[in-house]
């Protein structure tokens, strides 16, 4: 075979092996939707930030007010016995009590007993003798007491609960930071001197001298404000006459000022005067309604004292603020726990913050709101 003819044969063999070969189709291109110009991309939703928990504001255990200097609410609470009769006025120091309890003292007397944590006056006074109630009422609260004495058993009786209440009597602190005589106040009868309106108390420095300085306990529950306390809701009550003797020869009565949002307190003579002429007022207004009698509770000498049936045992009260009142029970159990005050509703009674006072008529007591 001649050559031109080998190359004609080999070029018709290539061009058929091209022919049988597989056809190759080219892949489409992706379409892409153009973007709307008129739908803005949507922006990523950021991850919530945690909401910082409130930091609590410090509160005076025995008013529910704020405290701005927090150092007070370590030292201790400071009562102080206080006597309230008419020959006995006036007395000073009370107007910043936190707490002041108002106790019979017999038929149509009454003794009084103001405690003081978050302020310390300069000083307070006259100081007087214990009384057997003073035990139950003080013990949950943990404070010194001030005082000038009492009947033999009574003093066991305290001594007997030490370590809820530390007393300190004048004589023993006679010369000290915690005691002193307002010269001023003594007067002769019997052909003696007499100190009984005279002795005052130092608050501050009965701390400096206190054997311990525990803080007081919780002794009344209190609302975040007066908004928010159970008597924002209670009936009217613009005034209040308690009486400690029958046929209301012996009222402590509360009038309420509408400029002040307090209850303005008056004795059986007239407007409760301090010795420098400050009107005696309170926020709240707190009637517990208690049984008592002259009794002798425990071992030593002396004659029998007003006892009020504190211990184990439950009553009314009613709750005065804001020119409003509520009413409930109370209830008590042993000497060294506070009182729970539960509201007609059954509601534990919330006070608005504030100074107290606490009124212990016994139960029969015709007392008048208005």
């Amino acid at each position: 075979m001649s050559p031109t003819r080998r190359s004609l044969l080999a070029a018709g063999l290539l061009a058929g092996l091209a022919g049988c070969a597989p056809e190759t189709v080219a892949s489409p291109s992706p379409t892409t939707a153009p973007p709307d110009p008129t739908t803005p991309a949507p922006a990523p939703t950021p991850s919530p930030s945690p909401s910082p928990s409130p930091t609590p504001v410090p509160r005076a255990p025995l008013t529910g007010l704020p405290v701005s200097d927090t150092t007070v609410l370590a030292r201790p609470a400071v009562a102080v016995k206080v006597p309230n009769l008419k020959a006995e006025q006036p007395q000073w120091g009370l107007d910043v009590a936190d707490v002041v309890f108002c106790q019979p003292n017999g038929e149509g007397s009454t003794r009084l007993c103001p405690v003081f944590h978050s302020d310390y006056p300069e000083a307070v006074g006259p100081v007087r003798s214990i009384r057997p109630a003073d035990v139950p009422l003080l013990s949950p609260i943990f404070p010194l007491l001030a005082n000038t004495g009492a009947a033999e058993w009574v003093m066991n009786y305290l001594e007997a609960h030490a370590e809820r209440i530390e007393k300190m009597t004048y004589l023993d602190f006679k010369k000290t930071e915690a005691f002193s005589v307002d010269q001023d106040r003594l007067y002769r009868a019997n052909g003696r001197t007499q100190y009984d309106r005279a002795i005052q108390a130092h608050p501050a420095g009965m701390a400096a001298l206190a054997e311990r300085a525990g803080a007081p306990g919780a002794y009344l529950s209190f609302a975040a404000d007066a908004a928010s306390a159970s008597t924002a809701t209670g009936a009217a009550a613009t005034s209040v006459a308690i009486p400690y003797a029958s046929g209301h020869k012996a009222d402590m009565s509360y009038d309420f000022d509408e400029t002040t949002g307090r209850y303005l307190r008056s004795q059986p003579w007239g407007e409760h005067l301090l010795a420098d002429d400050t009107r005696v007022d309170a926020d709240n207004v707190l009637i517990v309604r208690v049984k008592w009698e002259y009794d002798k509770i425990w071992r030593g000498s002396g004659a029998a004292d007003p006892v009020l049936d504190l211990i184990d045992t439950d009553g009314d009260f009613s709750c005065l603020n804001g020119g409003r009142i509520v009413e409930g029970t109370w209830s008590k159990g042993a000497i060294d726990e506070p009182f729970t005050f539960l509201t007609a509703d059954g509601a534990p009674l919330l006070l608005a913050p504030g100074r107290t006072w606490i009124e212990l008529p016994r139960p029969t007591a015709d007392v008048v709101v208005a």
